[in-house]
């Protein structure tokens, strides 16, 4: 019996065998494998009740149902699944081992499947330095195009800056009040990881004598070892001068040599003062301001070189709020109105901290027993932020000891920083912040990046600026930017990008975004959206796109973009498989796989798969009753009544709004 079927399988692959048929014709045959299908066999991940399923390649496919009736199961846990770990088995096993392995999905076979790129709502990044422009990979075009064509200001007075000559550097070096000492350095490694064992070579054989590490001072006949994984400033010591009539000619041939080593770059270190940096590219000729050479991680709020220097190009700061840490001002200072840790016990006589309060009450006329709300408000201001240098005499008598103790009161705020910054302790860190609250960085104004940085402009804008309109008015703004002519030609393959980019989240109806907007504050819906316009501009074929409900949260009248969006994708090759419950994107698909009847245990199996437009005619299939007419939710004719209550939002003005 064995025999024959080996027999009669082997006529079969005999029959189809002939002399014109390829060899991987033959192995396919021999497989059965249609290569215009995904053909699914025995699916029983989750609640699928061992289904067979065959889904057209290279076409727009619905995958819909109740809720919980099994559709993520067989799209993302099923087919994406697999086509994952299939593609991470083809790579090496060098590769494989910091991928980890990928367990097979519970399903017999799945054949005639590419690699399969999943873009659901779970995957937003929730990184504060994480916004639209950098997961879409546009704001790294802008930095670039700023790098090369953007225009410099003064940082101070908004004047445009050009080169600095080497007289000018002299003029302003001479300006220093005589006998002041001076280094003049030549930056030759700005940031940059390694050891730079040639650097320090090189210069020990052009005869220089010291070098500038990281801020600290070495001889370069010391061996001097840098930790190659840890970005790394040398500066070598050209000259060491004292400012005085006679030593112009001097310092002008010092300076000439600085510039050749560090490519036009100057670090004047002031012995006692503040360095002074000069640059053969950009300097104000009234404020003496000079800026460094402009980069693309300049403008990165997420490099050390563009980020704002308070916030670390957060553009935020947790600061302690006064009103958080006396929250009820009716009580006075004996009755515990000080709620932060650390001045709890203010009330408790034998404290160093009561010590100090009445120290302060005597001297600026004051009582403990006094509500803060009350207090002066010079008083409550010398509370929160301190007496300005001015000491008070402390008696202190207790546990810690006895005597009189000069102390000039920091305030509570600044007391409470230095103990938030000394603790160890995780909890007592949470606990701390509980006082806390976010504000916009005083220096940078939320802008995240260095001032200087910020006076670079295109068109009469800045970066930030640029990125914060929303992304309607950014598209009208880049296809009407009036540039000269060597800006077009330098720009002019950076903006067609930028201007590819921003067309894609128009189409996916994300025009009222701006690209500053940080991540976390998108909605699954838009972050979903971001990640497929991110993948339109990839350009990528023969892939297979599995998407959930990407038309959730998107307006009626931006539907349509979505739909055209997503036709793209199929048009240049690639198989979608769409999980949504979308009467238009259902109507739009090409072909609709219809998983139920009902939910959880009720469901898992195939209703209906075929043709989008012939959904309607099958009459187990709920989505078709509901698409043909014959079911329908009807407007109820009243609605139930209220309590005649409210809830008043009064001036929304978060993200968007």
């Amino acid at each position: 019996m064995e025999d024959n079927k080996n027999y009669e399988r082997g006529e079969h692959l005999e029959n189809i065998t002939d002399a014109s048929m390829k060899d991987d014709d033959y192995f396919n045959a021999s497989r059965n494998i249609d290569r215009k299908y995904i053909t699914i066999e025995g699916a029983r991940e989750n609640n699928l009740k061992n289904i067979n399923v065959k889904i057209p390649r290279d076409k727009f496919v619905v995958v819909t149902g109740l809720s919980g009736s099994g559709k993520s199961s067989l799209a993302f846990d099923t087919i994406y699944a697999e086509g994952q770990r299939r593609y991470m088995e083809s790579l090496s096993s060098y590769a494989r081992q910091f991928l980890g392995q990928m367990e097979k999905p519970n399903v017999e076979s799945i054949e005639g499947l590419s690699p399969a790129i999943s873009i659901d709502q779970k995957s937003t990044n929730r990184n504060p330095r994480s916004t639209v422009g950098t997961v879409t990979e546009i704001y790294d075009y802008f930095r670039l195009l700023y790098a090369r064509i953007g225009i410099p200001h003064c940082p101070k007075c908004g004047r445009e800056i050009a080169k600095q000559t080497v007289d000018q550097m002299v003029d302003q070096i001479m300006e220093l009040p005589e006998g002041t000492k001076i280094q003049l350095l030549a930056p030759v490694v700005r940031g940059r990881k390694g050891e730079h064992v040639k650097v320090f070579e090189r210069a020990k054989r052009s005869g220089y004598v010291r070098v500038r590490v990281d801020g600290n001072m070495y001889e370069l006949s010391e061996d001097i070892s840098l930790d190659k994984n840890i970005k790394h400033n040398i500066e070598i010591v050209v000259d060491r001068l004292v400012i005085k009539p006679e030593i112009e000619r001097r310092l002008t041939d010092s300076i000439e040599n600085v510039l050749a080593l560090a490519e036009g770059l100057l670090m004047v270190d002031v012995i006692g003062g503040e360095t002074i940096n000069f640059s053969q590219s950009f300097s104000c000729p009234d404020c003496g301001i000079s800026i460094s050479e402009i980069e693309p991680r300049s403008f990165s709020f997420n490099n050390p070189f563009g980020a704002c220097p308070v916030c670390f190009g957060l553009g935020y700061k947790m600061e302690f709020d006064p009103e958080l840490m006396i929250p009820d001002k009716k009580l006075s200072i004996n009755e515990g109105a000080i709620q932060v840790m650390g001045w709890q016990s203010s009330k408790d006589e034998g404290s160093f901290t009561n010590a100090v309060l009445r120290a302060l009450s005597k001297e600026y006329q004051f009582s403990l027993d006094t509500p803060i709300e009350k207090l002066p408000k010079d008083v409550y201001d010398m509370l929160i932020y301190g007496t300005n240098g001015r000491e008070v005499k402390v008696h202190y008598k207790g546990q810690r000891g006895e005597g009189i103790y000069p102390i000039a009161f920091e305030g509570i705020i600044k007391n409470t920083e230095k103990r938030y910054r000394e603790t160890g302790s995780d909890i007592m860190k949470q606990e701390y912040e509980t006082f806390m609250r976010i504000t916009p960085c005083k220096e940078c104004n939320g802008m995240r990046l260095k001032k200087e940085s910020l006076s670079v402009t295109v068109c009469g804008k800045n970066i930030y600026e640029i990125t914060s309109m929303p992304i309607c008015d950014l598209n009208e703004f880049l296809q009407n930017m009036e540039l000269t002519a060597q800006q077009q030609i330098i720009g002019k393959q950076v903006l067609k990008e930028i201007r590819a980019r921003v067309g894609f989240l128009v189409d996916v109806g994300l025009d009222y975004l701006s690209l500053s907007r940080a991540t976390g504050t998108l909605s699954g819906g838009e972050a979903q959206r971001i990640r497929l316009a991110t993948q339109i501009g990839s350009g990528l074929v023969g892939v297979v796109y599995i998407l959930d409900e990407p038309s959730i949260g998107l307006h009626q009248r931006d539907n349509d973009k979505l739909l055209a969006t997503l036709k793209h994708l199929r048009d240049i090759g690639n198989s979608l498989i769409v999980v949504e419950h979308d009467e238009d994107t259902m109507r739009a698909a090409d072909f609709v796989v219809d998983i139920g009847p009902g939910a959880g245990i009720h469901g898992g199996h195939v209703v209906y798969s075929g043709p989008a437009n012939e959904i309607k005619y099958c009459k187990e299939s709920i989505t078709g009753q509901y698409l043909s007419g014959a079911k329908k939710i009807p407007l109820p004719e009243s609605r139930r009544p209220g309590n005649g209550g409210y809830l008043e939002i009064v001036g929304a003005a978060e993200n968007n709004l």
